[in-house]
Order: structure tokens, then C-alpha cells, then sequence
């Protein structure tokens, strides 16, 4: 029982503050998750230590409830994606995903080398440049009500490419320290399973929906089309782990199959409130993994500024070129819109400490990277996309797909 009170203090902990650093950013005209996130550093171990690495950490409750909310934000994001949008900027997200990808692990990992790493360790680093955090733009996005603009479908199919990509090149890393090469075969094999899963999943689920999707009328409940495309949800967050690739992807697959039903405007309605409990856990505790006491000196804060340039610059230069076709005003969007690196920075990080491969310092310098990329890209992004609201704009915004 006492346990159990301590998880319920901790959870009420985490949601307030992540109401008032929410309220406090878009009272700021700041994008919420902003405030989450710096709600996160308050209240976590650098400061207050209100909650601690320990009840973060991988099983804990905190922990799944952050899983389930990112897993629900992309699904509801993948609820306002159809598969025919998402295929018109289909070669422009390619490229995007592409560049997003190579131009900042060349970056990072020539900074790592010339830090003074060996060049197995400096790839490492380099890793933890590569992969965007589709969360953290999505819920910018979602919040401007701009999931519909043309640069919002770029964003969300490359960051699709990226996560496949971003996985690859962590499987060479890892498999580079100690010196033993790496399994090309066994590389491809992974990478042509992504690739089939995305596929059939993502066009063959969408397409078997589009036919015939009036069984989810059939029960009785009537939140039982909620409750199946829920388990859908969470079926394919677990299915796309297996084939090596983040949960969030399967989700977004998930919500983009629903969303071909004659229901998703009644399933997005159902989802909302799921989604204000549960998706402030995410960003409150992504925020609070930071620990400021390792960057407590100069030479740290400089090696941080470094490296948070870098982590921008390269991702907006990928992305910026991958999309110039669309425009310059355009491409920056997208190339802003790929800069968040989130937990996926944080997890790798993590591989690095556990490895050996990174010091607490290093360790500590990658996950603040990875969060303020995630700080900074929100009130930017939001600019931009209001900045870009005037008439002659409305090009920009794709035109909805006929309901199935």
C-alpha cells in the first residue's frame, strides 16, 4: 500500500507540473510541449529531484506511461495521415530522410574524431545526431492544427525513412566497438524487414481498410471501434519493435490505417482525452533525464553549445535540401521540423554509457543535445508556420482526400 501511495504522489507530481509548464509556455505564446519539457528539468534530479533516474528508468511506471503516451500522440498523428497524401511528397520525404540522415552523422562524427575519439567511437557519437524525434515535432505540429500542410506530410514520411536508416547505422556502430566488422548480410536482412514491414502494414492495411471497414460497426459497445483500432495500435507498436524499429512507427501505421475508416472523426474525438492524460508523461520525463551537474563548468557549456549547433545546422541543412523543391520558406519548415532529437538521442546516449563508450560528462553533454533540440525547435517551428499563413500559402496545404 505504501508503495503504491508513493507511485500516485509521483504521478500527481508529474502531471500537474506538466499542466503548469504547460500553461506557463503558451501563456509565453510558446508551443506547451515547451513547457513540459523544462517542467521535466525543474522537477527532476538537477533541481528539485522531485522524481529520480531510478524512477525512470526502462520498467518503471513513469516509464511505460511515457511509452503509452508517445505511442498514442503518433497514432493520433497517423489518424489525420492518409496513405494517398503521404504518397504525393513520397520522393521528397525520401530525400529528406536521406540527407536528414547522412549530413549529420558526417558532422558529428568529424566533431567526435576531432575531439579526440578514435574513429569507432567518433561513428558512435555521430549516431547519436542521426535520428529525429517524430514525437516532438508531431505534437508542434498537431497543436498549430498544421498536420494537413504539405510540409507536415514531408516531415512525418521522412522521419519514417530516418527511424529505418538511424537503426541501420546504430547496428553498425555497435557492431564496430571492440573491433570485430560488422554482419553485412545479417544488416540487409534487417533492412529488408523494416522495409517489407512498413509496406505491407502501412499500404496494405491502409488499402484493406479503405474497402471495407464497416466491421467496426458490428459490436455493440460504441467505443468498441475504439477499443479495436486501440489494439491495432498496440499490436503493431510491438509488431515494428520486433522488426527493429521504434514503437512510435507501428502506432503511426496504426492511426494511418484508421484513419481510411468512415469513423476517424469520431476515433480522433475518442482519442483526445487519452491524450491530454497521457502524453504529458512522455515530455515531462524525457525532460527531467538531464543532469545539469555534469555541465556545470565552461569547458562543458562550450562543448554543449558546439554540439547543439552542430545537432541543428546539419539537420536543417539535410532537410532544407531534400525539400528545396517545395520552396525555400518551405524547406526551412522541413529542415526545422527534422531538427528535435528527443529520446532517441537519449536512448543512444544511454547504449554509449553502458558501453563504455562515453563518460558521464559525454553521456550528459548528448542527452542535453538531445533536449534542448527539442526545446529550441517548437517556438521556431511555430514561427515559421504562421509567418507562412498568408494567402498566397494556401497552396502549401494539401487538399483532403476523398472519405472511403
Amino acid at each position: 500500500m505504501h508503495h503504491a501511495s508513493e507511485i500516485l504522489l509521483t504521478l500527481f507530481i508529474v502531471f500537474v507540473a506538466a499542466q503548469i509548464g504547460g500553461e506557463i509556455a503558451q501563456r509565453l505564446k510558446l508551443p506547451g510541449v515547451v513547457g513540459e519539457i523544462a517542467a521535466g528539468c525543474v522537477i527532476g534530479p538537477s533541481l528539485l529531484g522531485w522524481i529520480t533516474p531510478e524512477q525512470t528508468a526502462t520498467g518503471t511506471p513513469l516509464d511505460v506511461l511515457a511509452e503509452i503516451g508517445v505511442v498514442l500522440l503518433l497514432f493520433s498523428v497517423g489518424l489525420e495521415t492518409r496513405l494517398e497524401d503521404l504518397k504525393k511528397v513520397g520522393k521528397i520525404a525520401f530525400l529528406v530522410g536521406i540527407l536528414g540522415v547522412l549530413v549529420p552523422f558526417a558532422m558529428g562524427g568529424l566533431w567526435a574524431h576531432g575531439s579526440g575519439f578514435d574513429w569507432d567511437r567518433s561513428l558512435f557519437v555521430a549516431a547519436a545526431f542521426v535520428a529525429t524525434s517524430a514525437g516532438i515535432t508531431a505534437r508542434v505540429l498537431q497543436e498549430l492544427g498544421a498536420l494537413q500542410r504539405i510540409e507536415s506530410k514531408v516531415i512525418l514520411g521522412a522521419a519514417v525513412i530516418d527511424d529505418i536508416l538511424a537503426m541501420l547505422l546504430l547496428g553498425v556502430v555497435v557492431s564496430l566497438q571492440g573491433g570485430g566488422g560488422f554482419d553485412l548480410t545479417h544488416l540487409l536482412v534487417v533492412l529488408g524487414g523494416a522495409i517489407g514491414f512498413i509496406a505491407v502494414i502501412g499500404w496494405g492495411g491502409a488499402r484493406a481498410m479503405r474497402w471495407n471497414s464497416t466491421w467496426l460497426d458490428k459490436p455493440l459497445s460504441p467505443h468498441s471501434p475504439l477499443m479495436i483500432v486501440l489494439a491495432l495500435c498496440l499490436g503493431l507498436a510491438y509488431l515494428s519493435t520486433l522488426f527493429g524499429l521504434a514503437a512510435i512507427i507501428g502506432a503511426f501505421l496504426a492511426g494511418m490505417i484508421a484513419s481510411e475508416t468512415r469513423q476517424q472523426h469520431t476515433l480522433e474525438q475518442q482519442t483526445m482525452p487519452l491524450l491530454a492524460l497521457l502524453t504529458p508523461f512522455f515530455f515531462v520525463i524525457t525532460g527531467s533525464k538531464i543532469d545539469l551537474h555534469e555541465l556545470a563548468n565552461a569547458e562543458a557549456l562550450w562543448m554543449l553549445l558546439v554540439v547543439t549547433l552542430i545537432a541543428i545546422v546539419s539537420k536543417l541543412i539535410g532537410g532544407w535540401l531534400g525539400s528545396l523543391s517545395l520552396g525555400r520558406r518551405s524547406a526551412t519548415i522541413v529542415g526545422f521540423g527534422m531538427v528535435p532529437r528527443g529520446e532517441v538521442g537519449v536512448v543512444i546516449a544511454s547504449l554509449g554509457l553502458t558501453a563504455g563508450v562515453f563518460t558521464h560528462r559525454i553521456y550528459a553533454i548528448i542527452v542535453a543535445m538531445s533536449l534542448l533540440t527539442a526545446m529550441v525547435t517548437p517556438p521556431v517551428l511555430a514561427w515559421l508556420l504562421k509567418r507562412q499563413s498568408s494567402p498566397q500559402d494556401t497552396a502549401d496545404i494539401l487538399p483532403p482526400s476523398p472519405e472511403a
